[in-house]
């Protein structure tokens, strides 16, 4: 790469890169999440709204951009991420994403990496935070709704937050996924049963110490009456249990309430349906974090866990994974620039007009 005095480049990242630099690694991204919701309450960080792109209002295909800034980091990046859940049906996945990350002292851009799988990590990450300070301390048994990527990295943030977690039971749409569930994740969790449910809600999550619901569907596929008392349920997607379930929670918890009621959440129909109001709702889960307010007070409280996804805790998953990468050696040195456009040579050889 050339190293003029306005020479510009980045590093860019592939999956496999992450991947092979240890990224896929649920501690650090749930201690990352820690930190940077700690930081956006001491007003370190900018979180603009979102841009959304919808294609489809009947199947929510979409493109979205989702901008962060991290004051104490000096970084500034963008999540670039298309939801498309007809693909599922095609057997392609229905999430992709792109991240760009640039410095704020000069403005340059630094790193372009493959985003997929820090987005779907990010996905556990909060869960596993979340149930760092709301699952039962001694769970051993996990039930899903959903065997997706975000159902799989769920299980694996879960698995680190709580190590005494024993068997799993996952309930999907066909038992093939089911079994692909359990294929996949097995070789990663030796010391962990897992179960397929054969289609069978009620089956996946009826005795439960933790419950997560990870689908595309908008149904209420979860009942009240599988959560046993004691239980943690972590809803990840948008419609997936019935009212029923959030009114016998003893806590209803967010990643920020203000932005989930404007979605399309379960917790979000429920508010403009006038079956839930802000009272209802304990906190977001960065004032336990803080210790505001209490984490789990007892063994047998239903607590409920509600994440819409903050791009400036996308942002501070994608820096620490550039940071290991590039520790380790990983990635490819791209040139942007050699120089500014009217000091190149040759420039008059390129110029229309």
């Amino acid at each position: 790469m050339s190293t003029g005095e306005h020479a510009i480049g980045v590093t860019y990242l592939s999956q496999e890169d992450l991947l092979e630099a240890g990224c896929l690694d649920l501690g650090l991204a749930v201690d990352t999440v820690h930190d940077a919701l700690l930081a956006n309450r001491k007003g370190r960080v900018l979180f603009p709204e979102k841009i959304v792109q919808i294609f489809d209002e009947d199947t929510q295909e979409r493109i979205n951009c989702l901008p962060a800034t991290l004051h104490d980091e000096k970084v500034c990046g963008v999540k670039w991420v298309s939801v498309f859940p007809e693909n599922v049906a095609e057997g392609r996945q229905n999430l992709t994403a792109l991240f760009v990350l640039s410095e704020i002292e000069a403005g340059y851009p630094f790193a372009v990496m493959e985003g997929t799988l820090a987005s779907n990590v990010r996905v556990g990450a909060m869960a596993g935070l979340a149930g760092r300070y709301l699952a039962p301390e001694h769970a051993e048994t996990i039930g899903f709704i959903g065997s997706g990527e975000q159902a799989k990295m769920n299980l694996l943030a879960f698995k680190s937050v709580r190590p005494s977690l024993a068997r799993c039971r996952v309930c999907a749409k066909t038992t093939e996924e089911e079994e692909q569930f359990v294929r996949e994740l097995s070789p990663l969790l030796p010391d962990m049963e897992l179960e397929i449910a054969e289609t069978d809600g009620e089956r996946a999550t009826s005795d439960a110490d933790i419950l997560v619901t990870a689908t595309s569907a908008q149904a209420p596929l979860l009942k009240a009456d599988w959560m046993k008392p004691g239980a943690f349920y972590n809803h990840v997607g948008g419609w997936e249990d019935e009212y029923e379930v959030a009114k016998r929670c003893d806590k209803i918890v967010c990643d920020d309430w203000e932005t989930v009621k404007h979605r399309t959440q379960t917790l979000s129909r429920m508010y403009q349906d006038g079956e839930l109001t802000d009272d209802d709702v304990d906190g977001d889960l960065v004032e336990i974090v803080a210790g505001d307010r209490p984490g789990r007070e007892s063994d047998d409280e239903r607590i409920y866990f509600d994440a819409v996804g903050l791009a400036y805790v996308d942002i501070a998953i994608a820096l620490a994974m550039y940071r290991r990468a590039v520790e380790a050696g990983k990635g490819r040195e791209l040139p942007m620039q050699r120089s500014m456009i009217f000091e190149h040579e040759r420039l008059s050889d390129y110029v229309r007009l």
